[in-house]
C-alpha cells in the first residue's frame, strides 16, 4: 500500500489498532455496481468513532448540548470492494491529541483480513454556547494518551 500520507509503516499502524466493531453491509448502502457506496463508509466511520468515544466512557461526564466533539476533517482511501452482506471490522485508533483536537485513524478490515479502506480525520472540542474550541478535559486527554501511548 503507497500514497497515503498518513501511514508511514502499513504493520506497524496496523498493530496499533485495538477497538473494532463489526458493521453488516445492508442493501441500501450499496450502488448500482453492488459494492458500497463511497459515501456509505463515512457513516461507517462515524458509527466506529461514535463507538470508540462511548467505549471510554467520552460523553458521560459533560452536557453534550454544551459541549462535545465535531468532525473538522475526514478523509478516505478505499482500497478494496466491499459488498452487501459482508460484515466488515471497522477500527478506530487515536493518533495525536491536541489542545482542543485529536485525530482518528480508522481501518476496515474484511473476513479475509484484507484492509478495505483506511481513513483519518480530525475532531475538535466544541463549546456549543459560544461556538468556539474547548479544552479537551485533562482526565480525557489522560486516559486517551494511556491507552493508545499518543503524541
Amino acid at each position: 500500500m503507497t500514497g497515503i500520507d498518513y501511514i508511514n509503516d502499513l504493520e506497524a499502524w496496523r498493530s496499533g489498532f485495538s477497538f473494532s466493531i463489526p458493521i453488516k453491509v445492508r442493501f441500501s448502502e450499496t450502488d448500482l455496481y453492488g459494492h458500497v457506496n463511497n459515501t456509505s463508509v463515512f457513516i461507517y466511520f462515524e458509527e466506529a468513532r461514535i463507538e470508540f468515544l462511548q467505549s471510554f466512557g467520552l460523553f458521560k461526564d459533560f452536557d453534550q448540548k454544551k459541549r462535545g466533539f465535531v468532525v473538522a476533517d475526514l478523509q478516505c482511501n478505499y482500497l478494496k470492494q466491499m459488498f452487501f452482506n459482508e460484515t466488515i471490522d471497522f477500527y478506530v485508533k487515536v493518533e495525536t491529541i491536541g489542545t482542543t483536537s485529536m485525530d482518528l485513524h480508522y481501518m476496515a478490515v474484511n473476513n479475509q483480513g484484507e484492509i478495505t479502506a483506511t481513513g483519518r480525520g480530525r475532531v475538535v472540542m466544541m463549546d456549543f454556547t459560544t461556538n468556539k474550541a474547548w479544552a479537551i478535559p485533562e482526565g480525557m486527554k489522560a486516559l486517551l494518551t494511556d491507552q493508545y501511548h499518543v503524541r
